[in-house]
């Protein structure tokens, strides 16, 4: 694979009905795409993107975004976390819904578009509801039965050490599971407890310093160099809002390249840490 990858961000998506917030609804096409140029010319060269049915999920939209920006999308399945599931999860069998994931990744989504990622999937705070167990659930058979990854959701970095206790009874290779939004858990010691699973957890908040500060997150991924672990380790910025993008003022795709990467760098990471979390570990999670 060549080129940078994001492993955590929304191309599009609508979380505005529950949320009853406009601003939940990302659908800036052209900003979008014209930030999408500027991480093209920075060698992003694939995006994962996280959203899944309930999420506002528009394949059309993200076929038309990848043809004019040239950066490849991964596209995914499966259900998000309580309360933004759709309603007809609460009367499927798990059976029945990691069919349907395996529906979408061996037949195709819509336009024969395969799904290649199970995510993200989710966890409330400090939690796991009944029905995102069920979800959960399904998640492992549909991974068991093609061999997909898996990405989560841990609501503000919660309920991770949990997570990575369920993926461990299940049998599934940890070196195919991303954990999201560690880094928002604010612990150092609670994210090396996490990594002794041998599962790959995402920094895939940066520069949302509203919620942790990215000087922060500096100080971890150092620390975690120093450790040799930035082999488990993947980066993104998880962006879901309008006032996310630049035109409204917002930090942008870019930033984690504009900002958080200089940060880093200034700060002593070696360029082949970079690489590991940009490039070797999103090839080694994707199989490609």
């Amino acid at each position: 694979m060549n080129g940078y990858t994001l492993m955590h961000e929304h191309i599009t998506i609508d979380l505005s009905g529950v949320k009853k917030d406009t601003d939940c609804q990302l659908d800036c096409y052209e900003e979008t795409v014209k930030e999408f140029k500027k991480l093209y010319e920075y060698g992003v060269r694939t995006i994962v993107d996280v959203t899944n049915d309930g999420m506002g999920r528009n394949v059309p939209y993200v076929l038309n975004v990848e043809k004019e920006t040239g950066i490849r999308i991964i596209q995914s399945t499966g259900f998000y976390k309580e309360p933004f599931l759709p309603e007809r999860v609460y009367g499927q069998t798990i059976r029945e819904m990691a069919d349907w994931m395996i529906g979408e990744i061996k037949t195709g989504i819509e336009g024969g578009v395969k799904a290649r990622m199970i995510g993200e999937i989710g966890t409330s705070k400090n939690t796991m509801t009944p029905t995102e167990k069920k979800v959960f659930d399904a998640a492992v058979l549909a991974a068991h039965e093609t061999g997909m990854p898996i990405y989560t959701h841990t609501t503000l970095g919660t309920y991770a050490l949990e997570q990575a206790e369920y993926f461990k009874a299940t049998g599934l290779p940890m070196d195919r599971i991303v954990l999201g939004h560690i880094d928002l858990s604010g612990d150092l010691d609670y994210i090396r407890r996490v990594l002794d699973y041998g599962i790959t957890v995402g920094f895939d908040t940066v520069g949302k310093n509203n919620y942790f500060p990215d000087a922060k997150r500096v100080e971890y991924l150092l620390a975690l160099e120093a450790e040799g672990r930035l082999d488990q380790i993947v980066l993104s910025e998880d962006l879901t809002r309008k006032s996310h993008l630049k035109f409204k003022g917002g930090i942008g795709y870019s930033y984690l390249f504009e900002t958080f990467v200089p940060m880093l760098k200034e700060a002593g990471l070696k360029q082949e840490s970079l690489d590991k979390m940009l490039i070797h570990n999103p090839a080694r999670i994707l199989g490609s």
